[in-house]
């Protein structure tokens, strides 16, 4: 039997945001995942997927390490496993650049809404004065 759709729209509270990250058409608001249009419900990412927006998201600007797997043609993995590696730069959904306020949040100045990311610890040899 199919899953009965549920159908949403603009400004429509959808979850806690400790319950999902906001993705492709929400936003997040007082702690909430909201609806940005109006459409039918689909929980994207799939097992485990959801976890990465507590690091990264689509945007940002990340400071990584890149780890060579051993094949010349095209096979790197970046690593931020290191606490000067992360989220550089990223933006709120208000589109204002978010300042850090842990090693694993960062907030908007503008909106004050928390997200999660992975925060680098740039060193201060590294930034521009």
């Amino acid at each position: 039997m199919a899953a009965a759709r549920r159908y949403c729209v603009p400004g429509e509270r959808l979850c806690s945001a400790a319950e999902a990250a906001a993705g492709s058409g929400t936003y997040t608001r007082r702690g909430a995942v909201c609806a940005a249009l109006a459409g039918c419900l689909r929980r994207g990412g799939g097992a485990g997927g959801v976890e990465v927006y507590k690091s990264f998201r689509p945007g940002d600007i990340v400071l990584a390490k890149v780890i060579s797997l051993g094949d010349a043609q095209s096979n790197y993995l970046l690593s931020t496993a290191e606490n000067e590696l992360g989220v550089v730069v990223a933006r709120s959904e208000a589109g204002v650049q978010m300042v850090p306020i842990s090693w694993c949040e960062m907030q908007c100045p503008q909106t004050h809404t928390k997200d999660f990311r992975k925060v680098a610890r740039v060193q201060p040899q590294f930034l521009q004065t």
